[in-house]
C-alpha cells in the first residue's frame, strides 16, 4: 500500500512538472496576431501621458487580447499572466493584477520580475493584514522551498539523484575515499531536502486553493448569507489574498494571512 501511494504521488508530480500545454483551439496565426496587437497597444498606452481615458481604453483592449489567448487559445504560461497582470496594474485594477501575478508565480516562482511586481502591487492595496510570525520564519529558513519553482526543484532533485548514483558507482569501482563519502552525504542530504520540497509543494497545490478579492470592497460575513453579521469592522478591499476553506452556492469561506476567517460572495473574488 505504501509503495502504491508513493508511485501515485510520484506520478502526480511528473504530470504537474511536465506542464505540457493544452492544444490551442485558436489557430497559431491568430494567437500570434492577438499577442502582437496586445503588445503594441500596451506600448501605446504606456506612451500616453496626457489622456488617462485613452490609455485605460488601450489597456482594456490589451487585457482582452491576453485573456482571449489564455481562455480561447488555452495557452497558459508565466510570461502571459505576467503581461496581463502588468496591464491590469497600470489600468489601476490592483485586485486583478495581484491575482494574475500570483498565477504567473504559481507557474514560475523563481522569476524575480514577477516577485518584484507582485510585492509592489501588494504595497498599493488598502488592507494591511499581517502574516503569522511562524510563516515568516518558515519562509526565511526554507527560502529554497518558497523561491524555487516546482519544475526547478524537480529537475534539481533528478540531477542530485544522478550525481549520487555516479559517485556510488565510482566508489564501487575505485573504492571509498573521504572526499567521495563527504560528497555523497552532502548531495544525498540536498536531494532529500529538494525531494521533500517537491512532494510538499505538489500536495499543497492539490490541497490548498488560493484566491484574491477582486471587487473594490466587500463586506466579509460570519456565514454564507447577507443576513449574517460582518466579520470585521471594515470591509475587505481589492487585492486581499486568502486561502479557500470551503465553497457553497454563491459564497467562499476564506482564511486570511492572520488566520482569521470569513465568508465573501464568490462574485467578489477569484481563485488563483
Amino acid at each position: 500500500m505504501c509503495k502504491r501511494n508513493f508511485f501515485l504521488i510520484l506520478t502526480g508530480i511528473l504530470i504537474i512538472c511536465s506542464a505540457i500545454p493544452a492544444r490551442a483551439e485558436l489557430p497559431r496565426e491568430q494567437v500570434y496576431e492577438l499577442f502582437s496587437q496586445a503588445n503594441q497597444m500596451f506600448r501605446q498606452a504606456n506612451s500616453i501621458t496626457d489622456d488617462s481615458e485613452k490609455a485605460d481604453a488601450l489597456y482594456e483592449k490589451t487585457i482582452l487580447n491576453y485573456e482571449k489567448i489564455i481562455n480561447d487559445g488555452r495557452i497558459k504560461n508565466s510570461k502571459l499572466y505576467y503581461n496581463l497582470a502588468n496591464a491590469y496594474f497600470l489600468k489601476g485594477d490592483i485586485g486583478s493584477a495581484i491575482l494574475n501575478y500570483n498565477r504567473a508565480l504559481r507557474l514560475d516562482s523563481s522569476d524575480a520580475n514577477i516577485r518584484k511586481n507582485l510585492a509592489f502591487a501588494r504595497s498599493k492595496r488598502i488592507d494591511k493584514i499581517p502574516v503569522q510570525t511562524e510563516k515568516r520564519v518558515l519562509q526565511t529558513l526554507f527560502f529554497w522551498h518558497y523561491d524555487f519553482s516546482l519544475r526547478a526543484k524537480f529537475i534539481l532533485t533528478s540531477l542530485l539523484f544522478a550525481s549520487v548514483i555516479i559517485l556510488l558507482t565510482l566508489m564501487v569501482w575505485f573504492g571509498r575515499s573521504p572526499g567521495r563519502m563527504a560528497a555523497i552525504v552532502i548531495l544525498g542530504i540536498l536531494m532529500i531536502c529538494f525531494l521533500s520540497s517537491v512532494v510538499v509543494d505538489a500536495h499543497s497545490r492539490v490541497k490548498n486553493i488560493g484566491g484574491v478579492i477582486t471587487a473594490g470592497e466587500v463586506v466579509a460575513r460570519q456565514g454564507d448569507g447577507r443576513n449574517y453579521p460582518a466579520s470585521f469592522k471594515e470591509p475587505l478591499h481589492e487585492g486581499t489574498e486568502f486561502n479557500l476553506l470551503e465553497r457553497r452556492a454563491g459564497w467562499f469561506h476564506i482564511s486570511l494571512s492572520d488566520d482569521s476567517d470569513a465568508w465573501v460572495p464568490d462574485n467578489a473574488a477569484e481563485l488563483i
